[in-house]
C-alpha cells in the first residue's frame, strides 16, 4: 500500500511542478520534457530488464548446479546461527538460506551483477514458504532490508569512476563508505528485528553483530596503512577471484555428485530469462514515475529549498550540493551515479563536494529499484512496512555517509 501511494505521489508532484513552472515562470517546454522523459524511462526499464536476462541466466543456471550438487545447503548451513535468528520463518536447512547467504556475500564484495541474479533465486525460493503469494512475509521483508541498505565492504566502481576522473587518490573515500555502510545496515537490522519482536540479546544475534562491528573496524585499519593503489588492486583482486573461485567450486561440486553438469545449467538459465521477463511491469512502473518527478524539476526545487533551510541555520552547506545524489539514490542508481560524475566533472573528483557525493552513493543501494525488481519477481503487490523501514536504511546511510566525510575530510 506504501508503495501504491509513492508510486502516485511522484505523477502528482511532477504534473503540480509543470503546471506551476507554465503559470508563473511561462516554461511551456517542461511538459514536452515530462512526457519525454516518461517514453525514455520506459525503454530504459524495459533495456535494463533485457540486459538482466543474459546475467540471470548465467546465475541462475550457475546456483542450480549449486543447489543440486549441495554446495547451497553447505553456505545455508554455515550461516545458519545468524540467518535463524534473522529470520525465524525459514526452516533450518532451507534453500533460501544458502541463497540469502551467496547473494549478501556478493553484495559485500561489490559484486552488483552477481548479487541482483542471487537475490532474486532468494525471492523465489522465500515465496515457496508464503501463504499469501500476493503479499510480503516477514522474512521477504528483512531479505529486502539487507539488500536495500547495501553493505558493502569493496566500493569498487565508485572507486573507478573516481580514478577515470582523475582523482589524486580514488580510493580515499573508502572508509568513509564502509562506515556508512555498515551504519545503514545495522540500524535497518536492529529496527526491523524491534518490528519483528526479534530478540536483539540472543547471544548469537549479539555476537555476530559485535563481530560485524570488529571486521568493519579491522578492514579500516587495515586498508588505513596501504597505498590509494594498493587499496584498489587487492580489493579488486580479492572480490574477482573469490567470485571466480564460487563458479569453479559450483562447478566441480558438480562434476564430482555426477550430475550433468550442463543440462542442469540450461535448466537454471531457462529460469533466468522468464525471471528477467516477469520484471518488465514493475521496473517500468516505478522508473517511469522516476523519469517524470526528475524531467518536471521537483528535485531541483528539493534541493535549492534544502539549501535554503541549512544556511537559515547557520549551519555549513558545502554538502547540500551533494543532496541531489541521495534524493535520487533511492529512486535510480543510474541516476544517482550520473548525478555523482556530474559533480566530479564540475567541481573536480578531489572537492569536498564530490566525495560527499560519493560516500553517499555507496552508502546504500537503490532502494525503489531493489524493491520493485524483487518484489516484481515473485508477484508481490502488498509491500506491508518494507517501504518505511528501507527508507529508514538510506536515511541512516546519506547521515552516515555526510557525517563520515566531514570526519575524513572536513
Amino acid at each position: 500500500m506504501a508503495l501504491n501511494w509513492i508510486w502516485i505521489a511522484f505523477f502528482v508532484v511532477a504534473f503540480a511542478v509543470a503546471v506551476f513552472k507554465t503559470v508563473f515562470l511561462g516554461d511551456m517546454s517542461v511538459w514536452s520534457e515530462v512526457m519525454g522523459a516518461s517514453f525514455q524511462s520506459a525503454a530504459t526499464a524495459f533495456e535494463i530488464s533485457l540486459g538482466l536476462a543474459g546475467i540471470l541466466s548465467l546465475w541462475l543456471g550457475l546456483m542450480k548446479i549449486g543447489e543440486q550438487a549441495g554446495v547451497i545447503g553447505w553456505f545455508g548451513r554455515l550461516i545458519s546461527p545468524l540467518f535463524c535468528r534473522l529470520f525465524p520463518g525459514v526452516p533450518k536447512g532451507h534453500p533460501a538460506m544458502g541463497s540469502i547467504f551467496m547473494n549478501v556475500s556478493a553484495n559485500m564484495l561489490g559484486l552488483d551483477n552477481a548479487a541482483t541474479p542471487l537475490g532474486l533465486k532468494a525471492m523465489q525460493e522465500l515465496q515457496t514458504l508464503n501463504k499469501e503469494k500476493d503479499t510480503a512475509t516477514d522474512a521477504m521483508i528483512m531479505f529486502l532490508i539487507l539488500n536495500a541498505s547495501g553493505l558493502c565492504f569493496i566500493p569498487i566502481s565508485i572507486m573507478m569512476y573516481r580514478a577515470r576522473a582523475g582523482a589524486a587518490n580514488p580510493t580515499d573515500v573508502f572508509m568513509p563508505i564502509l562506515l556508512a555502510t555498515f551504519i545503514s545496515t545495522f540500524v535497518g537490522i536492529v529496527a526491523l528485528c524491534l518490528k519483528q519482536r526479534i530478540r536483539l540479546t540472543d547471544p548469537v544475534l549479539a555476537a555476530w553483530l559485535a563481530g560485524m562491528a570488529l571486521v568493519i573496524g579491522g578492514i579500516v585499519w587495515i586498508f588505513s596503512g596501504m597505498e590509494g593503489r594498493a587499496v584498489e588492486r587487492w580489493s579488486t583482486f580479492f572480490a574477482n577471484a573469490l567470485l571466480f573461485g564460487v563458479v569453479i567450486s559450483f562447478i566441480l561440486a558438480g562434476a564430482i555428485k555426477r550430475i550433468n553438469v550442463y543440462a542442469t545449467f540450461i535448466e537454471g538459465a531457462k529460469e533466468g530469462f522468464h525471471t528477467a521477463v516477469t520484471i518488465i511491469p514493475y521496473l517500468v512502473a516505478i522508473l517511469v514515475a522516476i523519469g517524470m518527478f526528475r524531467a518536471s524539476g521537483a528535485m531541483e526545487l528539493i534541493t535549492e529549498w534544502t539549501t535554503s533551510a541549512v544556511a537559515a541555520c547557520g549551519l555549513d552547506t558545502q554538502w547540500v550540493e551533494a543532496l541531489p545524489t541521495a534524493l535520487m539514490k533511492p529512486l535510480s542508481g543510474s541516476g544517482s551515479r550520473g548525478l555523482m560524475v556530474d559533480l566530479m566533472a564540475t567541481h573536480g573528483p578531489d572537492a569536498f563536494v564530490s566525495r560527499v557525493s560519493a560516500a553517499i552513493q555507496g552508502s546504500t543501494d537503490t532502494m525503489f529499484y531493489v524493491l520493485a525488481v524483487y518484489f516484481g519477481s515473485v508477484g508481490i503487490r502488498k509491500t506491508r512496512y518494507a517501504v518505511g523501514y528501507a527508507l529508514l536504511a538510506d536515511f541512516s546511510g546519506t547521515l552516515a555517509g555526510v557525517l563520515a566525510a566531514y570526519l575524513f575530510f572536513g
